[in-house]
């Protein structure tokens, strides 16, 4: 087991990408896995949860170099989820979405690359392609300060991870909508033909161990899933949790927001290949990495069009990720 007896490091690890890793990483018998986040009543709301003493709890902030420093080392692998996610609030307030996304993203690369950790897998959304919005212009920075770290050292390995929308995370539209329902009996979205990819939780950390074990340091690895349409998404929890009076209401597209999403861009189409499930997206920087098993380039962006599905195999997704 890749992980056994080995140090771990999470940023952002209270939320339901660091929990959840938390959970299958504890599978793997680590030495310790150690949580690093600004949010005292999460840590310990965490900490009652898992009881274990495998877990450290660090109080800290990707902002603050010094505190970052201290607490990463002796580190083998990190895991760099720690970012502000909403939409409206990046908008909203430009300087504090690119303190956390672009300048902590920074700091963690930088402490990394000092403490000679091995792997450092950086999670990001496929809100980075063609961004429409700040958010993911900071993350597409992100993205890019992780690839150009290879470049820098040869102890490190620095890999992206890119999904999509995941149920049921945080935050995220499935409890907003659930809640909606239960305390308005309406629920509202945005636009007729708004579509997203989703992805269960599950198969996205998947995904980070994918790219932990196969990755060289550059690339960035993307699951292949599928897209759904928002209002089949709303009937479905309607079906769930509404009754015959709940109500699916319209509203305009919010500042920054798209009515598609793309998981790859055109450009990055040519330097991407499939392997199973994934696709790799191999880097144009020459990070003195040696990339085998390519096959035939994707050679086009992948954008929801592409990849629409039915309403069928969103509610198995619902299931599957125990939301309905």
């Amino acid at each position: 087991m890749m992980f056994e007896g080995k140090r771990i490091f999470i940023s952002g690890g209270t939320g339901s990408w660091g929990q959840e890793l938390t959970k299958q990483l504890l599978k793997q018998n680590p030495e310790q896995v150690i949580i690093y986040s600004r949010g005292e009543g999460s840590q310990v709301e965490m900490e009652r949860a898992f009881c274990d003493s495998r877990i450290k709890f660090n109080i800290g902030d990707v902002r603050d170099y010094g505190a970052l420093y201290e607490a990463m080392g002796g580190v083998d692998y990190v895991f760099h989820a720690a970012a502000l996610k909403h939409v409206p609030i990046c908008e909203n307030q430009i300087s504090e979405a690119l303190k956390t996304n672009v300048d902590g993203t920074k700091n963690m690369i930088d402490c990394a690359i000092r403490h000679k950790v091995k792997k450092f897998i950086d999670i990001s959304t496929d809100k980075v392609v063609d961004p429409a919005n700040l958010y993911g212009m900071t993350k597409a920075i992100a993205e890019k300060l992780t690839i150009q770290a290879n470049c820098r050292t040869k102890d490190t390995d620095f890999i992206v991870t890119r999904t999509g929308n995941v149920l049921g995370s945080n935050g995220s539209i499935v409890p907003f909508m659930i809640d909606s329902i239960r305390k308005n009996n309406a629920v509202t979205v945005t636009d007729r033909n708004m579509v997203r990819f989703f992805i269960t939780l599950p198969t996205a950390i998947d995904l980070l161990f994918h790219a932990i074990e196969r990755g060289k340091g550059g690339e960035i690895f993307v699951k292949d899933i599928e897209a759904f349409y928002i209002t089949n998404l709303a009937s479905l929890l309607v079906e769930r949790y509404g009754n015959k009076d709940t109500a699916i209401m319209f509203s305009d597209i919010r500042d920054g927001e798209k009515t598609n999403e793309a998981l790859i861009s055109e450009h990055e189409g040519m330097r991407t290949y499939r392997h199973d499930d994934y696709l790799i997206i191999y880097p144009q920087l020459k990070t003195g990495r040696e990339y085998g098993g390519r096959l035939r380039s994707l050679g086009m962006g992948l954008k929801s069009k592409y990849r629409m599905s039915t309403q069928v195999r969103l509610k198995e997704l619902l299931i599957e990720g125990g939301l309905i």
